[in-house]
């Protein structure tokens, strides 16, 4: 089996080369090959996943045999693996259900370039997701930026190109923050690999001069982190971001992109600082508040949305703000809620933000509530896709976002703070109630007849002919469905998966 070992290396260097073969390759082409390779590395993760769970072992591929800095090294377990298989399997449901606002949205001559950057964007998902070595996270971690406001910009309209510069100044600063932590945590450890830097904290922070530096190394580093996934109050770029980005580009920007930023940051505390030192650091506590406001706040924020798209892509703000609450609830328990929720807002959002452009269309594309009536009505499936995503958002039992609260719940009452369980079995029911107000609104204004009943134009009748013979549509949200429902009816599943995962990485 010592074949599963070069696996993790074999998707990124094959989302190198693809990204580098899309460039020659015509848009049919391009799309067909990207389709592919994203299924063969959706098969060859899977058996690393397998391997490690059933091994109950991680291992390390160090690359060019050499230590860090010279050298860096690729680490794979159940919880590398499992996120993994998360960013590629959305990524695939992404770009295959959007491939017909592709069409429309991008020019045919700059289409292969779309497919070019997904597959460099796979390559810097893989490499952040595998890592063991700080500073090569920071080099994909630009990748993933540049990438990111690459699938932004290539719909050409002026409110992308605005919300593209945006994305970037946001992205960069953070990028330059987490830079600069790295930069502090390698002054004093001289390590770049992520044990041997845990082992030199761990002794430096046993003197009280030392801890200062370790505090400021960690608060930057994760504020730059912060500020590139949309932690409050760094979440203003994300109602422009998601809400004028091609509905492939909004669902992976927010299901995927948002989602590998907090999992680095995850692996830092643990592999790079280590618990026993990260418990003790003020870090935990300031993301739990921030944490509670962002869930608060971009609930707020969706309820007085006058469109769609913005009240999904201020639900993100919100829901982001879930796992970082996680975080700072601390403990095995919170760090599973964290995780847990990432896979559940992943597969959620991109189903939402895959359906509201279905709903657009039959409301002469316009994304604004007052235009939405009845468009549920006359595309019946986009209906059903928005519900299964609004009530997993709101919490109702069967769906994915019921177990990631009551997750949150069993989390804060075992932290041993009275205090924090209070305030955070407050916050989980303000949500729900917020997200209840907004989502249920939206699902009867769509369910809701007009007073007088308009005929579908030709135009509507000419586009749901079109949609319903698009089994590549379909098919991968009925994909995304499926794993919310088991998220929401087996979450024991995934959870043995993440605290298993999570006892690797100490």
């Amino acid at each position: 089996m010592n074949w599963i070992r070069n696996i993790p290396l074999f998707t990124i260097v094959l989302s190198l080369f693809s990204g580098v073969l899309c460039t020659m390759l015509g848009r049919k082409a391009a799309r067909r090959y990207t389709m592919f390779y994203e299924c063969l590395l959706m098969a060859a993760i899977s058996c690393v996943l397998y391997y490690t769970h059933t091994t109950e072992l991680s291992f390390t591929y160090v690359m060019g045999e050499f230590p860090a800095p010279w050298g860096n090294e690729i680490r794979a377990g159940v919880l590398e693996a499992s996120i993994a298989l998360l960013f590629v399997a959305v990524l695939f449901c992404s770009v295959t259900a959007g491939g017909r606002y592709l069409l429309i949205d991008i020019d045919e001559s700059k289409q292969n370039l779309y497919y070019t950057l997904i597959n460099l964007m796979t390559a810097a998902l893989m490499s952040m997701t595998w890592t063991n070595d700080i500073f090569t996270g920071y080099v994909f971690l630009e990748i993933l930026t540049l990438t990111s406001c690459g699938i932004l910009i290539v719909r050409e309209i002026g409110r992308t190109t605005l919300a593209a510069v945006r994305y970037m100044i946001m992205n960069l600063l953070g990028s330059g923050l987490f830079l600069l932590g790295v930069v502090l945590l390698y002054d004093v450890t001289g390590n770049l690999l992520m044990v041997p830097m845990q082992r030199e904290i761990l002794m430096l922070s046993a003197d009280p001069s030392n801890r200062i530096v370790i505090i400021m190394g960690i608060g930057i580093l994760t504020i730059g982190l912060s500020i590139k996934s949309g932690l409050f109050p760094f979440h203003f770029w994300m109602p422009d971001t998601y809400g004028w980005a091609t509905p492939s580009s909004g669902s992976i920007l927010s299901a995927v992109v948002s989602k590998c930023y907090i999992f680095l940051l995850i692996k830092i505390y643990y592999r790079v600082v280590g618990m026993a030192v990260f418990e003790t650091l003020p870090v935990r506590n300031i993301l739990l508040v921030l944490g509670m406001c962002g869930i608060v706040l971009g609930s707020v924020s969706a309820l007085h949305a006058n469109n769609i798209n913005r009240m999904v892509a201020f639900s993100s703000a919100a829901q982001i703000g879930y796992i970082y609450m996680g975080i700072g609830i601390g403990g095995l328990a919170g760090y599973t809620a964290a995780v847990f929720h990432i896979f559940a807002h992943s597969v959620t959002k991109s189903l939402l933000f895959l359906t509201t452009p279905r709903l657009a269309e039959m409301s002469g594309n316009s994304l604004l509530f007052k235009r939405l009536q009845s468009s549920a009505l006359k595309d019946r499936a986009a209906g059903i896709y928005f519900i299964v995503g609004g009530f997993s958002m709101i919490g109702i039992p069967v769906f994915a976002g019921f177990s990631s609260k009551l997750l949150f719940g069993m989390a804060a009452v075992r932290s041993g703070s009275l205090l924090k369980a209070v305030l955070v079995m407050i916050v989980l029911a303000v949500s729900s109630v917020l997200n209840a107000l907004y989502f249920i609104r939206t699902i009867i204004r769509i369910y809701t007849k007009p007073e007088a009943d308009a005929p579908d134009t030709k135009a509507e009748k000419e586009i749901l002919a079109l949609q319903k013979g698009r089994p590549d549509y379909h098919i991968p949200m009925i994909i995304l469905t499926a794993a919310n429902v088991f998220l929401g009816l087996f979450s024991w599943v995934l959870v043995d998966l993440i605290r298993q995962g999570l006892g690797m990485f100490g």
